[in-house]
């Protein structure tokens, strides 16, 4: 049997799993709303002073990686600017929520216009709550949607997103049912909203909405009722990830006749990170959500060749954020970092695809759908190129 490997783990950082962040919670949550910051008045001939906040100083080798890596990005988008000057100041929050009242505070302090990050959500929520007393807004890194709202935008891929593009595609596919497994946590329940609204929205029934204790014998004694729902369905919904229950799960489902050439399985979470996910038996031919392949590539090569090693995995999130930026100060409008014109409707072109900002503090992303055959991954439908498409 695979191991199963324990809640225990709090370590996992966004270098092995962009979903683990939606275990920070937040604390006085800024959100949800939908008014935002009026921002400071810009102008196209002056700097624009943005305050990159990273995660550096925690002593985890990984929280140096990732501070690294938004740096290095944030600078690449700098260098491509037209139109448009940006003065980056970096500011370490210790990946805390006290880290990053500090650090806002003397981002303020000295004058910046927006503030681009942190990376964890209870360490954004902070920032947020300090920004809004100076009417800036605050561009996180988190893909935690609770914090979403007010100032605060979320920059992460959300489950919301992922959900609506699978299942839009899974209707088009001719699939009419699904049956929906999570984990008992807070990725559980916030995987299980935007499952079951895109199912809905989608016009797919649901057979079953099964959740299961977060350890290896909850999910061993979940499996007759994973076994029900996923049989009345003609596909399944996994929305744990390679460090949860997804190894175990796609093992056990084909054991308890879940066929997967019967029942499509498709994951919430993406299949190709970490890489060794690619090798597993149970996740061949299953469905899942990636990155247009065709820009994420591109900046992987960039950055590489820029910095002499590969980007990581949310590095790209600096580059979109500094990409918007730039776009709307060169824009000349004078309230360019305000929430109206970070939520307009077209979006902007990032380095992973085409995003763009909603009123509410969360995100659209266009994405791809995506397979794995043969242990590669393969990209079955295209990422749509704007936001004028089915499904937005």
């Amino acid at each position: 049997m695979i191991k199963f490997l324990a809640q225990a783990r709090k370590a996992v950082k966004w270098a092995a799993l962009p979903a683990s962040i939606l275990a920070l919670a937040a604390c006085e949550p800024v959100g949800p709303g939908s008014s935002g910051a009026s921002g400071p008045r810009t102008s196209a001939s002056e700097p624009v002073n943005v305050a990159l906040l990273v995660p550096k100083g925690t002593g985890q080798a990984g929280d140096e990686v990732i501070s690294t890596a938004l740096e290095n990005a944030a600078r690449l988008a700098i260098a491509d600017l037209n139109g448009a000057r940006i003065d980056l100041t970096v500011y370490s929050t210790g990946g805390s929520a006290a880290g990053a009242t500090t650090a806002t505070t003397a981002a303020l302090n000295s004058g910046a216009d927006i503030i681009l990050g942190p990376v964890y959500a209870d360490a954004a929520n902070a920032a947020g709550v300090v920004a809004a007393q100076r009417n800036v807004n605050v561009l996180a890194f988190s893909n935690n949607r609770t914090i979403a709202g007010n100032n605060v935008f979320v920059l992460g891929p959300l489950f919301e997103t992922s959900a609506a593009r699978l299942m839009t595609y899974a209707k088009s596919q001719g699939k009419q049912s699904v049956a929906g497994i999570y984990a008992d946590n807070l990725a559980g329940q916030l995987a299980r909203h935007a499952v079951e609204g895109a199912a809905s929205r989608a016009g797919v029934t649901i057979t079953g909405s099964v959740v299961h204790p977060f350890s290896q014998q909850g999910i061993v004694d979940a499996m007759p009722q994973i076994k029900n729902a996923a049989l009345a369905a003609d596909s399944v919904f996994l929305t744990s990830t390679t460090d949860g229950a997804l190894p175990l799960l796609t093992q056990l489902m084909p054991e308890n006749g879940i066929s997967p050439a019967e029942h499509q399985y498709i994951s919430l979470t993406r299949l190709d990170i970490p890489p060794q996910t690619l090798e597993l038996p149970g996740v061949q031919n299953a469905w899942f959500a990636i990155p247009d392949p065709a820009r994420s590539s591109q900046f992987n090569g960039r950055y590489q060749a820029a910095y002499g090693s590969p980007a990581h995995s949310i590095a790209g999130l600096a580059y979109d954020g500094i990409a918007a930026i730039g776009a709307l100060v060169a824009s000349n409008r004078g309230n360019a970092l305000s929430a109206q014109s970070l939520t307009q409707a077209q979006g902007f072109e990032g380095v992973t695809g085409i995003f763009r900002l909603n009123p509410n503090g969360t995100n659209d992303r266009g994405l791809a759908v995506a397979t794995i055959r043969d242990k590669q991954v393969v990209v079955i439908d295209g990422a749509p190129r704007s936001f004028s498409g089915v499904g937005f």
